[in-house]
């Protein structure tokens, strides 16, 4: 997958709002592979809709969104079942994460499935972030800021043309945020892949290709 294209999109629900100033709803939006892009927005205005929309878990929009050109709503399920897989990951804001589990089993069950990371690596990365001492322990016994680069982890447990990002950060302290962003440019430099990240405020400390107001 090369680019992510909206066409005119705005979600149903602010379909009669007159008062709407944004770069994204109800224009022409072109996110290409190998560029970074930062979402700012203030609460409410639909950036965790634009994710759900992107990644195909909504559909309470007009306009319309395409993949290299072709239409999302032309998509089976099997091609769905690809994109998820090989193409495009996805960090929620509310991370969909199984508090039952501990902080490793929730990453190894990611990756059982994708086979796409060294055990020594993701280690690694528990270390750099902080949270080497959680991994044994229940996700739901752990913090949210916790949780975030738990759910960080395990969105780089499979291959990727873009990445997005649903405000990642907004528990994390100025290290971890640091810490996150070496390993995300890394990883994004090393695949060449997409980055779309949204924000309320606190935003990855990098330099981004573009900024949009949503």
């Amino acid at each position: 997958m090369n680019s992510i294209g909206l066409r005119q999109v705005l979600p149903k629900v602010f379909k009669n709002r007159a008062d709407l100033h944004s770069d994204v709803w109800n224009e022409n939006i072109e996110f290409k592979k190998g560029e970074t892009y930062l979402l700012e927005a203030a609460s409410g205005t639909g950036k965790s809709s634009l994710c759900s929309y992107i990644y195909g878990y909504r559909y309470d929009y007009i306009g319309e969104i395409t993949f290299d050109g072709r239409s999302i709503l032309n998509l089976k399920v099997n091609d769905w079942v690809k994109i998820r897989k090989q193409h495009l990951s996805i960090l929620f804001q509310e991370l969909r994460l199984f508090p039952e589990l501990t902080a490793y089993e929730n990453i190894k069950l990611k990756n059982s499935l994708t086979h796409y990371r060294k055990e020594d690596e993701i280690k690694t990365w528990f270390e750099l972030l902080g949270i080497a001492d959680k991994m044994k322990t229940k996700v739901g016994q752990i913090s949210f800021g916790q949780q975030q680069r738990v759910a960080f982890i395990k969105a780089l447990c499979q291959p990727f043309d873009f990445i997005l990002l649903d405000e990642p950060i907004s528990h994390l302290d100025n290290e971890n945020a640091r810490v996150m962003t070496q390993i995300l440019l890394k990883e994004v430099m090393n695949t060449g892949a997409g980055l779309i990240v949204t924000s309320i405020g606190k935003h990855l400390p990098m330099v981004y290709s573009k900024t949009l107001q949503l």
